[in-house]
């Protein structure tokens, strides 16, 4: 009977769990020690890290008990479903036993919020301590950190965490305030203040004493639900970009709104936001992280939202054209990296063999880039850019017939014609 009810449990607050996207563990190094359990390193939550590894993790609530009344969350307090939580020694016994079945390398706990923020913070770092000090495990451990909890237990929770997160919800504080009145966006701002603050802390103090513990060392990230809310791709990517720059955040995720009720303050039912828009957010936030452009190239006051046929990159170069074509042989690094098809390890592949000799199409094409899109924005010996002198429109209808091969052929034939 124990078992069963553990059974009813885990499929309710796994189910309850889905919602919560923000469980990548990429950016960890924890390494097993003589005697220990697990390792973040090695290979039911399937997530990935940023060099593409596949890793399974334990995703469940602590509890689906919450004390607050969010129109957009199936565990709000109004919402009839069907509650459960897990003691703290029913968490850590499920984390042992499948990690010990091979089912898992890692945790990722959230909650809803029993009594208040610190009551429910203490149990999800009760879990975490024991896990890590009395089962020796050494896997991967993520835990939501409850906005309002007190310091010590957020300083206690980066020292048996690898990654902690404190999610924003919705993007904007309008938002914020006309979904969830009792949230305000300063109880998510201050704790994620104190994490980055107590990160760089430690990391200085490590360069100093190697005793010092680690804290959270795959650092701290969030989410956000888009699309209960009504903002714009714009207004979204301006929220992720100021908290990337104020609290230094390892990853902001995007969850599209699934509607759950009829509440007039929301999408009606049947509304689901595309998984394409959730991809172009994604795309246009590795711009940003990783590509040097700023969020006004990508989104501004004229092109607000992100265009979903499209990849964001391509969106820009088309509205850009009078900075193409790039020369691949002489253009410098930020200006290739830019190029719709090239990718950042293309493009560093691309500056440095380079350096032995001109590179011609066929030597890209090896490369790895995308040359259904980089024919129309570069020029490198014995090539010269498709199209040049067409209006932006005309490149992007070919750019996509090309990649559907029902229409390839008449790409193909087309193209002969220019």
């Amino acid at each position: 009977m124990a078992d069963d009810r553990i059974k009813e449990k885990l499929e309710i607050l796994a189910d309850a769990a889905k919602y919560d996207v923000s469980c990548s563990s990429s950016g960890s190094d924890r390494k097993n020690k003589k005697g220990g359990l697990g390792n973040t390193g090695a290979g039911i939550c399937h997530t990935y890290t940023e060099d593409g590894r596949c890793v399974s993790l334990l995703k469940i609530l602590l509890t689906n008990h919450c004390v607050f009344d969010c129109a957009y969350c199936v565990s709000r307090r109004s919402n009839d479903i069907k509650r459960a939580a897990f003691t703290v020694q029913e968490v850590v016994d499920l984390t042992i036993n499948f990690y010990r079945r091979n089912y898992i390398e890692g945790l990722f706990l959230s909650s809803g919020i029993f009594k208040n923020a610190d009551y429910t913070m203490e149990r999800l770092v009760l879990i975490a301590k024991k896990l890590r000090q009395e089962h020796n495990f050494n896997g991967y451990i993520h835990l939501k950190t409850i906005p309002g909890a007190s310091d010590d237990l957020l300083n206690e929770a980066g020292l048996y965490a690898d990654r902690l997160s404190v999610n924003l919800e919705i993007p904007t504080e309008t938002g914020l305030k006309l979904l969830a009145p009792e949230k305000n966006r300063k109880d998510m701002d201050v704790p994620m203040g104190y994490l980055k603050n107590e990160i760089i802390r430690t990391k200085e103090e490590k360069k100093i004493f190697r005793s010092t513990p680690k804290f959270a060392p795959a650092g701290q990230s969030t989410q956000m639900i888009i699309g209960a809310s009504g903002e714009s791709d714009m207004h979204i990517m301006k929220t992720a970009d100021h908290y990337y720059s104020e609290y230094n955040l390892k990853r902001v995720y995007y969850s599209g709104y699934i509607p759950i009720s009829n509440d007039n303050r929301l999408p009606g039912l049947g509304s689901d936001v595309p998984v394409i828009r959730e991809n172009r957010l994604y795309q246009s936030d590795w711009l940003l992280r990783f590509y040097g452009f700023k969020r006004d190239e990508i989104v501004n006051e004229r092109h607000p939202n992100l265009d979903l046929d499209i990849d964001p990159k391509l969106g820009w170069a088309l509205r850009n054209l009078h900075q193409f074509p790039v020369d691949i042989n002489r253009a410098p690094y930020e200006a290739i990296v830019r190029v719709p098809g090239i990718g950042v390890t293309s493009a560093k592949k691309i500056v440095a063999a380079r350096r032995f000799g001109a590179l011609r199409m066929e030597h890209l094409q090896k490369i790895g880039v995308s040359a259904n899109k980089v024919r129309y924005f570069i020029s490198c010996q014995g090539f010269v850019p498709l199209m040049s002198d067409r209006p932006a429109e005309m490149i992007k209808h070919y750019i996509l017939a090309a990649s559907n091969t029902k229409y390839k052929k008449v790409f193909n034939q087309q193209l002969t014609l220019f």
